[in-house]
C-alpha cells in the first residue's frame, strides 16, 4: 500500500496585491479600484492586500511603494494593477518591472486590459511589444542627444571620448533591454532575433560586459 500523502495546500498557496497609483489630479481613482476589485472577485483573488499611494509616474517603480510590493511577493504570488502605465511612465521602466517579477516567479495582471504576465507566451510577446517600444524610446533619446551634441559643439564645446575609455559596443546603448529578456528567459538565439543582432555578437556583448540573467527564471515556450 502507497504511503498516504498529506496536504501542503497552505504552503502552496499564492497570495495576492494589487497596487493603485494614483496622480494628484486623477478623478477616476474609484472607478479603476472598483474594476480592480471584480477582476479578483471575479478570478477568486481573495484575501487581497490592496497598497494605494499618489504620486507622479515620473518616479521610477523602483522609488515608488510598487517596489515593495514586489520584494514582499514570492514565487507563485500575484499582483495586480489596474492599468500598464501606473508600473512605470515608460516602456523600459514597465519592461524593467516585468523581468523582476518574472524572475522572481510572480505573475502580473492588468486588469483593465486584461493582460497577464506570467511566464506564458502571451508574456514572451508582449515582452517583445514592450522591446519594440523601448526601442523607439530609445530613437527619440539618440535623437535629442544627436541635436543637444550639435548645438554644443556649434557653441566650441570639445566632444569626444576621454583618452583611456572603452571603446563603444554595438549593444551599449541596448544593454538594458538585453538585460531584460535575459531576465525574461530567453534564450540567446530569441533575444538576438528581437536586437536584431547575430547570437554571437550578442553572446560577446554579454561576455564583455559582465551582464548576467537572472536565476531560477521560468519562461513557456523558449527555444
Amino acid at each position: 500500500m502507497k504511503p498516504k500523502k498529506t496536504p501542503t495546500a497552505a504552503a502552496a498557496a499564492s497570495r495576492y496585491f494589487a497596487y493603485l497609483r494614483v496622480s494628484t489630479d486623477d478623478q477616476n481613482a474609484a472607478n479603476q479600484k472598483l474594476g480592480l476589485l471584480e477582476y479578483a472577485n471575479a478570478h477568486g483573488f481573495a484575501p487581497l492586500k490592496i497598497v494605494e499611494e499618489t504620486g507622479s509616474r515620473a518616479k521610477s517603480w523602483r522609488k515608488r511603494a510598487l517596489a515593495d510590493v514586489l520584494a514582499e511577493a514570492q514565487r507563485g504570488d500575484v499582483i495586480l494593477s489596474p492599468e500598464i502605465s501606473r508600473l512605470g511612465e515608460s516602456a523600459l521602466q514597465v519592461l524593467d518591472f516585468m523581468a523582476e517579477a518574472v524572475a522572481k516567479g510572480v505573475a502580473v495582471h492588468i486588469t483593465k486590459q486584461k493582460i497577464v504576465l506570467d511566464g506564458s507566451l502571451q508574456a514572451e510577446i508582449m515582452a517583445t511589444v514592450l522591446g519594440l517600444a523601448a526601442r523607439i524610446e530609445r530613437e527619440f533619446i539618440r535623437a535629442r542627444t544627436t541635436e543637444a551634441l550639435r548645438v554644443a559643439k556649434a557653441n566650441g564645446k570639445r566632444l569626444g571620448r576621454p583618452p583611456g575609455q572603452a571603446a563603444a559596443l554595438k549593444l551599449d546603448e541596448r544593454a538594458d533591454e538585453v538585460a531584460a529578456y535575459l531576465a525574461l528567459g530567453l534564450s540567446l538565439t530569441k533575444a538576438a532575433a528581437r536586437l536584431e543582432v547575430s547570437k554571437a555578437t550578442l553572446s560577446r556583448f554579454i561576455k564583455r560586459r559582465k551582464i548576467k540573467p537572472a536565476k531560477h527564471v521560468e519562461v513557456k515556450g523558449n527555444g
